[in-house]
């Protein structure tokens, strides 16, 4: 049965190329930050509609997106989103209103930036590539459930670290994560086929970390001195 066999090629192939993907390491972000069925939710409807497109022109053939440009917007919106989670949400006293607003800020933040991530990602080529042979609604259906299912397995990680993390530390790594993914993006639009990017992207990541290590040497030395005093005060 082609369209049959056509999905679970595309469901093997999809779910293989985004382990370890960009993609993966941003389903958790979000989830370290959002409820993880409007994660989920933002990223079916995302890859829906990008696998969709991508079964389109591997059908018909020849139609070139202009990845570039979209790498820039989509890492101008990865920046823009990780200023947003530094500062926090402001929003009314209303508890219901408060939610529901939450709710769809989060839903269209997951999908538009999943939108733009995956528009030239290689899971999008991927698709585009099988359904030059195989049965395009196959390769849809396939291709989709294969991206959804690897990053339902990232949301897992996120959201089982978000109940165990102190909410200063899920904004702060969410929001640097957010930076480097927008970096990351940014170098890709500007610089096609250089590695540029993820150097730059992992060297964000890398500064931060080493800026929280200093940071929390340096609060422990600071309480060591503070209790050193008192110590000797006991001790007299």
């Amino acid at each position: 049965m082609p369209v049959l066999t056509a999905a679970l090629l595309s469901f093997g192939v999809i779910f293989v190329a985004e382990l370890g993907d960009k993609s993966q390491l941003m389903a958790m972000t979000f989830a370290l930050r959002y409820r993880w069925w409007v994660v989920i939710a933002g990223i079916t409807v995302a890859t829906t509609v990008v696998h969709l497109v991508s079964v389109a022109v591997g059908h018909y053939l020849g139609v070139a997106l202009p990845t570039a440009a979209i790498s820039i917007v989509g890492g101008a919106a990865f920046l823009i989103f990780g200023a947003w989670t530094l500062r926090g949400d402001d929003l009314s006293d209303d508890e219901q209103l408060k939610a529901g607003r939450a709710t769809r800020s989060a839903f269209l933040a997951v999908t538009s930036a999943f939108f733009l991530a995956e528009l030239g990602d290689k899971t999008m080529l991927a698709t585009i590539t099988l359904a030059t042979d195989h049965d395009t609604i196959g390769v849809w259906i396939g291709s989709t459930v294969g991206m959804v299912a690897a990053d339902a397995l990232a949301i897992v990680v996120g959201a089982v670290l978000g109940k165990h993390l102190p909410e200063s530390v899920i904004r702060i790594g969410a929001a640097v994560l957010f930076f480097a993914f927008g970096i990351w993006l940014l170098l890709e639009g500007l610089l096609p086929g250089n590695v540029a990017g993820p150097i730059a992207g992992a060297a964000v990541v890398v500064l931060a970390l080493a800026g929280a290590a200093g940071r929390a040497v340096w609060s422990r030395r600071r309480r060591g001195a503070a209790a050193e005093p008192e110590q000797m005060q006991h001790q007299d």
